[in-house]
């Protein structure tokens, strides 16, 4: 039996060699996904060693140098450097990636702020940029579900074994993960089962003048299913990781006057890389009333000068 609140973790409380955040398998309980978070400061680096995991090095604030070398377990062996633009901001559109397939070793260098997502793997796919104008970036919601999605790491986007990643920017006020769902159960075409990371980051709505002792933040709940009991109701900052092994989750409200972020890493036990949920019977009619509604004219969001008063 899990602690009420060993599926949250809030920042700093997952700190490992250097690293602001690490989830991996050595946490009990879980075994499908992975996540690195690191401030690499001006010039700093961090170490990806060769492993059978599969990654995408997603830069937050500020660009990164990632420079790889990958075997493919036949003695052949490739290697090279991906410069990564990034942005300003997680609050300023989506971000170039990189995909890394198993058995690749890499070192990132840079100014930024750095989100390696990570799944065990054992399939070799293509190494793969994926640049920020490649990215598809959906309006998903309306009125006040409005939020903003960069599916860079989707199946139908990135070819990989396992790992499904992407972004979500919620501006402030609004509702996103809703109506709350799950994806613990394999049902053919419709449910697939699916661990999910969620790490957050929260800041000044977009136009707002706020003071410099601000304190942005959200809330993220998730809730029992038949797959398991777990009960998480948490205010969210900057840095705060929730785990979802299992269970109903959401909503992810961002409060009012601060905008919020957060990046989903997904993979499960399924052959299918599929990701298909559930919504909460009670919940799921909320989806017909947004035929009616407009998506938030705040959105979307892209790249701009300002930027917002966020970091680690």
């Amino acid at each position: 039996m899990h602690a009420r609140n060993a599926w949250f973790r809030p920042r700093g409380t997952l700190s490992q060699d250097g690293w602001k955040s690490v989830v991996e398998a050595t946490l009990d309980g879980w075994v499908h996904t992975g996540l690195r978070v690191a401030d690499l400061g001006d010039g700093g680096s961090r170490d990806l060693p060769a492993a059978d995991v599969e990654r995408i090095v997603v830069p937050l604030t500020g660009g990164c140098e990632v420079a790889w070398t990958s075997s493919d377990g036949s003695g052949a062996v490739e290697s090279g450097t991906v410069e990564l633009e990034g942005r300003s901001s997680v609050f300023d559109g989506p971000t170039d990636v990189v995909y890394l397939p198993v058995g690749t070793e890499a070192v990132i260098s840079g100014p930024g702020r750095v989100a390696v997502a990570e799944a065990p793997a054992t399939e070799r796919h293509q190494l793969r940029v994926i640049a920020k104008d490649e990215v598809p970036v959906e309006l998903r919601g309306a009125g006040r579900s409005s939020r903003q999605v960069h599916n860079f790491g989707t199946p139908g986007v990135l070819d990989a074994e396992k790992l499904i990643v992407c972004e979500v920017i919620t501006p402030a006020e609004n509702w996103s993960s809703y109506p709350a769902h799950k994806h613990d159960e394999h049902i053919a075409g419709h449910e697939s089962r699916l661990e999910e990371i969620y790490y957050f980051e929260s800041a000044p709505a977009r136009g707002l003048d706020a003071p410099a002792d601000a304190e942005p933040f959200g809330m993220f709940a998730t809730y029992s299913s038949p797959a398991g009991e777990i009960d998480v109701t948490s205010i969210v900052h900057t840095g705060d990781v929730a785990l979802v092994p299992y269970g109903y989750h959401g909503p992810a409200v961002a409060a009012p006057g601060y905008d919020l972020y957060y990046i989903n890493v997904m993979a499960g036990p399924d052959a299918e890389r599929e990701w298909l949920i559930s919504d909460d019977p009670a919940h799921a009619w909320v989806r017909s009333s947004w035929q009616t509604q407009t998506i938030d004219p705040r959105l979307p969001y892209t790249a701009r000068q300002a930027t917002h008063q966020e970091g680690l």
